[in-house]
């Protein structure tokens, strides 16, 4: 509720204003270094502009989007300077249709990917934002994606995912939908109704990536398996998404951090990650082999090195935090950045279209065998903290 409070700074001001343009006038805020922004749109892709500068100071400013979606990454401004970027949100409700719903988790419910705005964060060492236009983008491809833990827009600190981190490096001609959820599996994802979500959103030319494994290896109810119903669900997310003319894209899953006494990454998804490259290379698709990036990321970092990527703190480095966290399976923003640069890595070498829409920056050959310096990284860490740990293992 706290949250929901904070957020409703702007809220009314988007109120029954989808059918136009939306801009908020934000130079009142400059002496606020971290807020967030709402305004009440229905479902679908939103072109955001934000104008950054001021005149009598530099800034240095951060804005990410609905569940820490990161779109806007300490982009700095001199003294007079304006500048303007613009990137596309995706906004959503649990509603698929006037009968059915996402069958959302409890701890879901309180989480922005899933109210009924779209909800901004402006922070930064020095943010400088002027204004913000919002306005509805029907024609730019979708990419929606589907996974686990280590693929959705985590909400709060310390925890992160690559999903939340890929969108900051594209432009405003592709749009990312992240329909992930923390413990989910290929099967659970389509009973509770997250396909049809993004089947019901789906259009001509869209994407649709999916990274399961890790919570898919644990089931061992009858027919469960890498080639029995693990593998006739990624089946059912190619022939749907084929069926509305868009483009389905494998992805192996991330490894876990386990390390033998050699220095070398313990295999721990048994034949799942050879399923799915079973299934992609029967049906022609795409496929990612994040599996072994990641193996080669975490033992370039090493055994000790690699808890810098995962969600590895000592007690009351948060506030109520009493233990330690040493999660060895869920990414904290730095190891999420680093690897969203090898999903995108993975994307290029598969020739995927929508890497045309990179951003310039973007520092094309990116090699997990050479990661970059956590000092290199600059998080901005949000207000809101979770001590629970995510779904999943």
């Amino acid at each position: 509720m706290m949250k929901k409070l904070f957020i409703l700074l702007l809220a009314l001001l988007g109120h029954k204003l989808y059918a136009q343009n939306i801009t908020l006038d934000l130079s009142d805020s400059l002496a606020l270094t971290n807020y967030y922004t709402s305004v009440q749109v229905p479902d679908g892709n939103y072109r955001v502009t934000v104008t950054l500068g001021h005149k009598k100071r530099a800034g240095s400013t951060t804005v990410r989007a609905e569940s820490r979606r990161l779109f806007i990454e300490n982009e700095t401004t001199k003294k007079g300077e304006t500048k303007q970027v613009s990137f596309l949100v995706n906004k959503r409700t649990p509603r698929i249709s006037d009968k059915e719903n996402v069958r959302i988790k409890p701890r879901e419910r309180s989480k922005l990917n899933w109210d009924d705005l779209l909800t901004l964060e402006i922070t930064g060492d020095r943010q400088c934002v002027q204004r913000i236009t919002i306005e509805r983008d029907t024609i730019a491809p979708t990419v929606f994606l589907c996974g686990n833990s280590t693929v959705v827009d985590q909400d709060d600190e310390p925890w992160a995912s690559w999903g939340q981190m890929i969108p900051r490096w594209f432009t405003d001609k592709v749009c990312f939908c992240n329909l992930a959820e923390s413990g989910e599996t290929a099967s659970t994802f389509i009973a509770v109704g997250r396909l049809k979500k993004g089947l019901s959103m789906m259009k001509q030319g869209d994407y649709i990536i999916m990274e399961f494994g890790h919570n898919d290896q644990k089931q061992k109810t009858p027919g469960s398996g890498a080639y029995y119903n693990f593998a006739t669900a990624l089946k059912t997310f190619v022939d749907e998404a084929r069926l509305r003319g868009a483009t389905p894209i494998f992805i192996t899953p991330t490894q876990r951090r386990r390390f033998d006494n050699q220095g070398h990454i313990v295999e721990t998804h048994a034949d799942y990650p050879e399923a799915m490259a079973w299934v992609a290379a029967r049906e022609k698709c795409p496929l990612i082999d994040l599996h072994q990036m990641t193996r080669q990321l975490f033992e370039a970092m090493g055994e000790e090195g690699s808890k810098r990527a995962f969600v590895h703190y000592p007690a009351g480095s948060y506030p109520g935090q009493t233990k330690a966290f040493a999660d060895n399976t869920h990414f904290n923003p730095f190891g999420a950045y680093e690897i969203a640069k090898c999903v995108i890595e993975g994307l290029i070498k598969e020739e995927i279209p929508f890497v045309q829409y990179l951003r310039p920056e973007y520092p094309r050959g990116f090699d997990p065998s050479h990661p970059d310096e956590l000092g290199s990284f600059h998080w901005i860490e949000s207000q809101h903290v979770d001590l629970v740990k995510p779904d999943g293992n």
